[in-house]
C-alpha cells in the first residue's frame, strides 16, 4: 500500500496497465484523426462520408473509454532524469543557469534524513545536479546560455521550496477589499463544480510575502463553508509573463486547459470537502444533514460512473449496433458532477476539512462505502486520538495537515494539541504543517514546522512536513518538495538552520528564477547554524493522549523552602527605581560553570549563591532539606506580560456561552448622546474568568500577566485590567494586579460612522466643559488629567497623524499631558519620529505584520524584504515600544516573538531590551503601576535562557501567591 499520501487510484492499478491503456488511447486517437482527415478532404459519396463520420466517432469513444480508466499521476516508468535534457514545462527561456556552491543541502530524500554537502546546478527550470557537479555539466550549461551565475553560500543551508498544502492565497487576498474574497460560495452545501482558479486574484500582496518566507508552491482551496466547496488548484507563487491565473498552475489538468494536446500522463485534480461546524453553521444544518449531503452527492456521481462503465463495456466489446440503434451515441456525462465522478475513479486528491472523531469517522465510512481515497485531512484536531480509525480509510491513511498551536477557537478545535504531529508520526501517519492562509500568514509556515519540532516531532519529519510530504499529498511529489536531479528548481537558501527560530531566506528560487532582490541579510550567532536541541516533553505528550486532549494544566504549588540549582542567569524586576526596569542579577559566570543556587521561601528569593553569599551556609535553616529543582544550566527570568487578545474574557471564541461577550457601542449604534453623557465605562475586570486553557497554557509558557481590555470591535471599548494568568479565581491572593489600567477606544475606516465622526466624538470627550465632567466618569477624567493612558487601537498612518494633532491641541489647550498609546499600529513606522517627539507609546500587536486590510497596507515587512522592522524603526526614533498578540492561542509564544524581534534587529537590541518589549515597556504603555512592595513573578527555564528556542519553562516563583508552582 502506498504510504505518506502517495497517489492511490485503485488497488490493482499498475504501471504496466497504465502503459497499455495509454497505447490504446494513442492508437484510437490516431485512427480518429486519420478518419476525420479522410472525411474532410476526399471527394467521396454520402454513404462513404457517413461511414467515415461513424468510424471517427467510434474511435473517439474508444479513446474516451480508455482514458477514463487511466490512473492519474506519472507511471512507474516515469524518470525525473529524463526531464533534464528537455527542461521544465515552466522554464522561462533566457533564465541563466545558476550554480550554488558550498552549501549544506537538506534534500528531503530518504524520509528526510539525507543531507548533502556540496553544490547545486539549476538550469532550464530544473535541478540538474546535486552534490558534486561535473565540469562537463557546468561547461554545457554555460555554453548553452552564454553565462553562468555562481553563488558561494559559505556553508548556508538549502531546502526544497516550502509547499503549503492548505492556502487561500489569491481567493482571500490582501489587502481585503469588497470583491477580493472568493473563498466561499453560499449557494449550496454541495458544489463540486466550482473552481478556486476562477476567483484567483493575481494581484494579491501576499504572494511576495509568502515567497519571502520560502513558500514556492501552494494549494489554493475553496473555503470551508460548504460540505463540497469545489475544486482546488496547486500554483507556483512567482509572477509569470502571461500574468494570468492559469499560468500559475503547476501541472494543470486537461479539465482546466481543454488543450487538444494530450499530456504525458493524466494530471491530478484536487478538491475540497468540509465537515463539522463551518458548513453546519452557514446552512443551519446538523452533522446528520452534512453526512447525507455527502452520501447523496456521491450516489449521483456513482450513477454516472456506473452508466459510463456500462457504456464503455459495450464500446470495448464493439457492440455498435446496440449503442447506435436509437440514433447518435453520446458518452454519458454531466458537467456538474464530472469532477466527483473523477473522485470515484481515484483521479482527484481530496483535501478534507475535518476536526473531530465523529466527523473523521463519517468520512472514513463514506470513503469505504463509495471506495475512493482521501489524500489529506486538514485542521484535523482530533486525528492524534484516533490513528487506528485513520488507517481504515479506503486506500490507506491520509496525510494529516495541522496547525502547530492555533487551537480552541471553536468547540471542535478545543482538543487540539501541540503534540499531535509527534503522536501521529510515531503511529506512522504522514504529518503536514499548513497555514490556512490568511488565518496564519503563509510567510511563516516554516515557523509551524519549527514549533512542531520544539514539541517533539523528529527534525527530518518536521522539515518534510512543509516540503516532501505535502508535495506527495498533492500528487506532485515527483517534481516539488525534494531536491534531486530533474526536480523543479524550487529551492530556498536560509541564513540559519531551517528549524532555528527566525530562520530567514537569503534567496528563493522558483523554476530556477531568483525571487528576492537586494542583499538584505542578518548576522546570527554561530549556534543558529546547528539543529536546535528540544526539551523533553514525554510527560506532557503522554498526559495529553491519556486525557484525550484536555490534560490538567495547574501545577504543584510549593509553599515551603525550595532550592533551585543549575541557574546560569537571573533577570528580574528592579521595583525600587522610580520607573520599574529589568535588572540582571547574574548571567553565566566562569566561577560557576554548573550554575548557581537560588533558595526561595514562600515565593521570595532569600538567597542567591554568589561572591557574597553561600546558600549552603548553616544559617539558612532547612535549606539542605528543601525541595530541589535542577534547571540544568537554565535561567530564572521575568514573568512576561501579554496584551491584545481577550485572554480572561474569551475561552472558545465562537461559543458565546463561554465568553464575556462584546461591549455594546453607542457610537456605532447611532446613539451619539449616550456616549457623551455616559456616567461610567465598561470594565474588563468585571467579566474575568480564570483557569481557561488559553490562559493556563500561556502561564506555563512563561507569560504570567495579562492586561486585557473589554472585547468588541466598536469605537468604545472600556477599561482594561491586569491579572495573574495562573490565579484560580479573582479572590485568590494576587489574582488582580490592577483593577483599572487604561481606557480603550478604536478608530478605523471599518466602523459604521466616518473617521471624522469618531475623532469628533473623541475630541468631545477630551475637551468637554468642566460642568460636564461629572457625567463623563471618573476613569475618563483620569485620562483628561494625565493620570491614566488613553489607548487607541489604530492601524492607519493618516489617522495616527490626526490623533497626534489632537494630542498637541489638547495639551496646548489644557496644560495637561495626555498619556497616549497606539495599539495595533501597523503603519506607525511611517511616523516614527513624530510619535517619539509627541511622547506616545506604541504596542505592535502584530510584530510580524500582514496587510490584511486597506488600513494596514503600508506595512514594513522586515528581513528579507526590508532591512529594518517596525520595531527597530520605532526604537531608533526613541519610541516606547511594546509587542502584543491578537489571538489568545498565540499568547503562549510571547517569548519566541520577542526573541524573533531581537534576531531581526541584527544585534541592535540587547536581551534586556527584548524582554522589556513584553514587560516594562508594555506596562508603561498601558498604565500598569506595580507597587514597590509587590514583587512580580519570575519564571524557571530548564536547559537554556528565556529567549532560547530549546529551553523549557518548568515553574513560576510567585511572591504574590507565596508559592513556587512547578509544571
Amino acid at each position: 500500500m502506498p504510504k505518506n499520501g502517495a497517489p492511490i487510484a485503485r488497488p490493482d492499478d499498475g504501471g504496466s496497465r497504465r502503459g497499455k491503456i495509454w497505447r490504446r488511447i494513442f492508437l484510437f486517437s490516431l485512427c480518429a484523426a486519420v478518419a476525420q482527415l479522410v472525411y474532410t478532404i476526399l471527394p467521396v459519396g454520402i454513404t462513404s462520408r457517413r461511414e467515415i463520420r461513424l468510424n471517427t466517432q467510434r474511435a473517439e469513444l474508444l479513446a474516451k473509454c480508455a482514458s477514463i480508466h487511466t490512473p492519474a499521476g506519472p507511471p512507474e516508468s516515469y524518470s525525473t532524469s529524463s526531464r533534464v535534457s528537455s527542461g521544465s514545462d515552466r522554464w522561462v527561456p533566457g533564465t541563466p543557469p545558476t550554480l550554488l556552491r558550498n552549501a549544506k543541502i537538506w534534500t528531503g530524500a530518504r524520509n528526510g534524513t539525507e543531507i548533502v554537502y556540496g553544490d547545486i546546478l539549476l538550469d532550464k527550470g530544473l535541478i540538474v545536479a546535486v552534490g558534486y557537479i561535473p565540469p562537463s555539466l557546468l561547461s554545457a550549461a554555460s555554453e548553452r546560455a552564454g553565462e553562468l551565475i555562481v553563488q558561494n553560500l559559505g556553508g548556508k543551508w538549502i531546502t526544497p521550496g516550502i509547499v503549503d498544502l492548505h492556502s487561500h492565497l489569491g481567493v482571500s487576498s490582501a489587502p481585503g477589499l469588497s470583491g477580493s474574497s472568493d473563498g466561499n460560495s453560499r449557494k449550496n452545501p454541495i458544489l463540486p463544480w466550482l473552481r478556486s482558479i476562477d476567483g484567483l486574484n493575481t494581484h494579491d500582496a501576499a504572494y511576495e510575502l509568502a515567497i519571502a518566507g520560502g513558500v514556492t508552491t501552494a494549494q489554493v482551496l475553496p473555503g470551508s463553508a460548504n460540505n463540497i466547496g469545489g475544486q482546488s488548484f496547486v500554483i507556483k507563487l512567482r509572477s509569470t509573463a502571461e500574468r494570468s491565473a492559469t499560468s500559475k498552475v503547476i501541472e494543470p489538468p486537461l479539465s482546466l486547459t481543454h488543450s487538444s494536446n494530450t499530456t504525458e500522463y493524466i494530471r491530478w485534480r484536487h478538491m475540497k470537502h468540509a465537515c463539522g461546524e463551518n458548513p453546519d453553521r452557514l446552512y443551519s444544518q446538523t452533522r446528520m444533514d452534512g453526512q447525507w449531503n455527502f452520501r447523496n452527492a456521491y450516489n449521483e456521481a456513482r450513477k454516472i460512473r456506473d452508466a459510463q462503465d456500462a457504456f464503455c463495456s459495450k464500446v470495448d466489446a464493439g457492440a455498435w449496433e446496440v449503442l447506435e440503434a436509437d440514433g447518435p451515441v453520446e458518452f454519458p456525462d454531466d458537467l456538474q458532477w464530472e469532477s466527483l465522478v473523477d473522485v470515484l475513479r481515484g483521479r482527484v486528491k481530496l483535501s478534507i476539512h475535518c476536526y473531530e472523531a465523529v466527523d473523521l469517522d463519517g468520512i472514513v465510512r463514506l470513503s469505504n462505502e463509495f471506495q475512493f481515497p482521501v489524500a489529506s485531512f486538514h485542521h484535523a484536531g482530533e486525528t492524534y486520538l484516533v490513528p487506528d480509525l485513520l488507517k481504515k480509510t479506503w486506500g490507506g491513511a491520509p496525510s494529516i495537515a495541522l496547525f502547530a498551536n492555533n487551537f480552541r477557537k471553536k468547540r471542535e478545535a478545543y482538543r487540539g494539541s501541540e503534540f499531535a504531529p509527534r503522536v501521529l508520526a510515531e503511529d506512522g501517519i504522514p504529518v503536514v504543517m499548513k497555514s490556512d492562509h490568511p488565518v496564519l500568514n503563509s510567510r511563516y509556515l516554516l515557523y509551524e514546522a519549527q514549533q512542531a519540532h520544539y514539541f517533539g516531532l523528529n527534525p527530518a519529519l518536521a522539515l518534510a512536513s512543509v516540503t516532501s510530504v505535502p508535495a506527495r499529498a498533492a500528487g506532485l511529489g515527483h517534481r516539488v518538495g525534494t531536491i534531486a536531479e530533474g526536480y523543479d528548481a524550487d529551492i530556498v537558501v536560509w541564513d540559519s538552520h531551517p528549524l532555528a527560530l527566525g530562520a530567514t531566506p537569503i534567496q528563493v528560487y522558483i523554476d530556477g528564477i531568483a525571487q528576492l532582490k537586494g542583499t538584505i541579510s542578518l548576522s546570527k550567532p554561530a549556534e543558529f547554524q546547528d539543529l536546535p536541541a528540544t526539551p523533553d516533553w514525554d510527560k506532557e505528550k503522554n498526559s495529553t493522549v491519556e486525557w484525550e486532549g484536555l490534560p490538567p494544566l495547574t501545577g504543584d504549588k510549593l509553599s515551603g523552602r525550595v532550592r533551585i540549582t543549575g541557574v546560569k542567569a537571573l533577570v528580574g524586576f528592579d521595583n525600587l527605581s522610580d520607573e520599574p526596569r529589568l535588572e540582571t542579577a547574574f548571567d553565566v559566570s566562569v566561577n560557576y560553570p554548573d550554575g548557581r543556587t537560588v533558595i526561595v521561601e514562600q515565593g521570595q528569593i532569600i538567597c542567591t549563591e554568589g561572591p557574597a553569599e553561600d546558600c549552603s551556609d548553616a544559617s539558612l535553616t532547612g535549606a539542605q532539606d528543601a525541595i530541589v529543582i535542577d534547571l540544568d544550566g537554565g535561567a530564572i527570568g521575568p514573568g512576561l506580560t501579554t496584551y491584545g487578545s481577550p485572554l480572561g474574557l474569551v475561552e472558545i471564541r465562537l461559543e458565546p456561552s463561554t465568553n464575556d461577550g462584546p461591549v455594546l457601542d453607542p457610537l456605532n449604534d447611532g446613539d451619539l448622546p449616550a456616549l457623551i453623557a455616559d456616567t461610567g465605562l465598561i470594565r474588563a475586570v468585571d467579566g474575568l474568568a480564570f483557569e481557561g486553557r488559553g490562559a493556563l497554557l500561556a502561564y506555563r509558557s512563561g507569560v504570567t500577566t495579562a492586561i486585557t481590555a473589554p472585547t468588541g470591535s466598536g469605537f468604545l471599548r472600556g477599561v482594561s485590567t491586569a491579572f495573574r494568568l495562573g490565579a484560580p479565581h479573582a479572590l485568590s491572593r494576587g489574582a488582580i494586579i490592577q483593577q483599572e489600567t487604561a481606557v480603550h477606544f478604536s478608530l478605523s475606516f471599518s466602523q459604521k460612522v466616518s473617521v471624522s465622526t469618531q475623532v469628533a466624538t473623541l475630541r468631545a470627550l477630551l475637551f468637554g466643559d468642566a460642568e460636564e465632567s461629572g457625567q463623563i466618569g471618573a476613569t475618563v477624567m483620569k485620562v483628561r488629567e494625565g493620570k491614566a493612558p488613553l489607548v487607541i487601537s489604530v492601524e492607519n498612518a493618516d489617522i495616527i497623524a490626526t490623533l497626534l494633532e489632537l494630542k498637541a491641541d489638547y495639551e496646548k489647550s489644557t496644560g495637561n499631558t495626555l498619556k497616549l498609546t497606539f495599539s495595533g499600529a501597523s503603519e506607525a513606522h511611517l511616523l516614527a519620529q513624530e510619535i517619539a517627539d509627541a511622547g506616545v507609546s506604541v504596542i505592535l500587536t502584530s510584530p510580524r505584520p500582514y496587510p490584511g486590510n486597506w488600513e494596514k497596507r503600508r506595512i514594513l515587512p522586515g528581513p528579507p524584504l526590508s532591512q529594518e522592522s517596525a520595531v527597530t524603526v520605532l526604537l531608533k526614533a526613541g519610541v516606547n515600544v511594546a509587542i502584543g498578540v491578537t489571538d489568545e492561542s498565540a499568547a503562549r509564544n510571547t517569548r519566541f516573538d520577542i526573541a524573533w524581534v531581537a534576531l531581526e534587529a541584527n544585534g541592535t537590541i540587547s536581551k534586556s531590551e527584548a524582554l522589556a518589549l513584553a514587560s516594562t515597556n508594555l506596562h508603561k504603555a498601558l498604565g500598569l503601576e506595580r507597587s514597590r512592595f509587590l514583587i512580580p513573578d519570575l519564571v524557571l527555564y530548564r536547559g537554556g535562557n528565556v529567549l532560547d528556542f530549546h529551553s523549557k519553562p518548568v515553574g513560576v516563583i510567585s511572591a504574590a501567591a507565596r508559592v513556587v508552582e512547578t509544571f
